[in-house]
């Protein structure tokens, strides 16, 4: 894999992550990490960190329970 690609996808990840990016760079983010699994470790690893710190974030208004349930879903409790 091209590491200008991999740069490229890192530069745009912020608004990729937020869905603010262009599509057309989105379709190229896309087909880079179907191709590249050290960029889908990096995206996936940072979604499940943004989404952890708004489900700890809301945690006080969360159900133990469903926050359990949750963080098993993420693969981020056994």
């Amino acid at each position: 894999m091209d590491r200008q690609d991999c740069q490229h996808l890192l530069a745009a990840l912020g608004e990729y992550i937020d869905g603010t990016l262009d599509e057309e760079l989105c379709r190229e983010i896309e087909k880079h990490m179907a191709e590249c699994e050290n960029c889908r470790v990096v995206v996936d690893t940072l979604r499940k960190t943004i989404y952890l710190y708004r489900v700890e974030a809301q945690e006080e208004s969360l159900p133990q329970e469903v926050r359990h349930r949750l963080l098993a879903r993420l693969e981020l409790e056994g």
